[in-house]
């Protein structure tokens, strides 16, 4: 079993999921705000914050063309510019270092998706553990280069990617020498429907690329990423804000504070469920396997009366013979005497 060590934690599938809260633009461009967050996803039990590091003019440029707006039918972000909405969810380079300090305070691991390579400049400057490449990024092969070359794993998503585009940014990585690789089943569509998840193709990617498997989950709610734990996701990304009600770029597809404490804790549970493929009792069922039922003297025999219906019968509890056996020893008789509530074994008949 593939494991990668981030921070202080180990992702893989001999433990818990793996919890990353995804800031992104939700700080709604205050500070106070974003600090608060990393309060609530430290008081959550995720192990991890992320963030997203790019300026608008390091990720697109300020050009009002088609090409550069965003669909009019997009249900968020219709018709805007990818440089306006990329300026409003931007988290200012200056804001990192406070963010990075309260989490580390509040015993959170966090890192951050750099978009290009200032970012990871600055977010190598504050020793980020791993990092992050997103989905639009797969194809950036010379900047998935650069974050392998630090040595630190990479958790890389594939939305919208093809099984060549992902091929090729884990062979990127891995002949950079980082094979500390995480990847991500992923549906970049905001916000995502559950009948667009495909979690079947999560164990796809685990022995496709021989990688740490999870996912990155843009639907609603938490029922898709609790599904992609029993599947085998090991790390699970999702949105998170202080509240939905209060706007924002990425609020209509974010959990809340509660929401994110019922996915820690119901992913956890998913992953305990797992067991190992194997049918028959468990350890816990002994109390049960005492109690279940089995054939029994049900009225007082003598020695030489015959078992009949009424006087031997399957009821609870075990210790005598299994049910199955009655149609065989109707009729038998009894070797010795024997009161009520005696288990009928072979002995006695």
């Amino acid at each position: 079993m593939r494991e990668v060590r981030i921070g202080k934690h180990t992702v893989g599938a001999g433990h818990r999921p793996f919890v990353i809260a995804e800031m992104s633009g939700n700080h709604n461009g205050s500070l106070e705000r974003a600090l608060a967050i990393v309060d609530a996803v430290a008081a959550s039990g995720a192990q991890a914050l992320k963030l997203q590091t790019y300026r608008a003019d390091t990720i697109t440029i300020d050009v009002d063309k088609p090409s550069f707006r965003i669909s009019a039918d997009h249900s968020l972000w219709g018709g805007e510019t990818l440089y306006s909405l990329y300026e409003k969810a931007h988290t200012p380079w200056e804001w990192h270092a406070p963010i990075f300090e309260r989490a580390a305070s509040l015993g959170l691991t966090v890192f951050s998706s750099p978009f290009d390579p200032t970012a990871v400049d600055l977010l190598e400057g504050l020793d980020a553990p791993a990092y992050k490449i997103a989905s639009a990024e797969i194809v950036d092969l010379p900047l998935i280069e650069l974050c392998a070359r630090t040595g630190k794993p990479l958790i890389i998503s594939t939305g919208a990617a093809s099984v060549a585009e992902i091929h090729n940014a884990v062979a990127t990585a891995r002949a950079a020498g980082n094979d500390q690789l995480v990847v991500l089943g992923c549906t970049a569509s905001y916000p995502a429907s559950p009948a667009d998840s495909n979690l079947r193709g999560i164990p796809l990617i685990a022995d496709t690329f021989d990688v740490v498997p999870g996912l990155s989950d843009h639907t609603m709610g938490i029922g898709v990423p609790v599904a992609a734990v029993a599947l085998g996701a090991c790390a699970i990304e999702k949105h998170v804000t202080l509240a939905r009600a209060d706007g924002g770029v990425d609020s209509d597809f974010s959990l809340e504070p509660a929401e994110l404490t019922a996915l820690v804790t119901e992913t956890e549970r998913a992953w305990q469920a797992l067991g190992r493929p194997r049918i028959g009792p468990k350890d816990s069922e002994q109390e049960v396997l005492r109690v279940r039922r089995s054939l029994y003297v049900v009225a007082d025999v003598a020695e030489g009366d015959p078992v009949t219906p009424e006087n031997v019968r399957s009821i609870r509890p075990a210790g005598g013979l299994p049910p199955g056996e009655l149609s065989t020893v109707l009729g038998r008789r009894f070797r010795v005497k024997a009161t009520k509530g005696t288990p009928l074994t072979w002995e006695i008949i």
